[in-house]
């Protein structure tokens, strides 16, 4: 599992709106200065959280975005859900997957399976609260 520039950055910017979570609206323009990513990038992930109901987005003049939950209600996990469609280390333990014609005979699958549970769990047990405080150390 390779996580993408675009569930990098969303994390980031998450991050970015919870250490100003002040109920104030952040300009894009903004967040994208203080995180050095692309403004026309950062438009198609704040698009993505907006939609998804992770922030609140207010356009036009002192618009912008900000968290609508508590950072500790963000888990990891979700944000990279989101953005990278699953987190899963193969295709076969894929939410959704096609089953595999091999799957009742295929000897690696359990240990793909808890592969995938240790994955899903490991991200899902940490917050945007956590990283703030320690950078997600456990």
């Amino acid at each position: 599992m390779i996580v993408s520039t675009k569930g990098r950055y969303a994390l980031r910017v998450m991050l970015c709106l919870a250490k100003r979570d002040g109920g104030e609206y952040i300009p894009l323009k903004e967040i994208a200065e203080a995180e050095g990513i692309s403004q026309k990038y950062l438009e198609s992930i704040m698009t993505a959280l907006s939609k998804a109901g992770f922030v609140d987005a207010v356009h036009g003049k002192g618009g912008g975005y900000r968290l609508n939950r508590a950072p500790a209600a963000y888990t990891v996990g979700s944000i990279l859900k989101l953005t990278e469609g699953n987190l899963a280390p193969v295709s076969c333990t894929a939410q959704g997957a096609a089953a595999c014609s091999r799957s009742t005979c295929c000897q690696t699958l359990p240990m793909w399976e808890r592969l995938d549970k240790m994955i899903n769990d490991f991200f899902e047990g940490i917050t945007i609260a956590d990283l703030l405080k320690d950078g997600g150390a456990t």
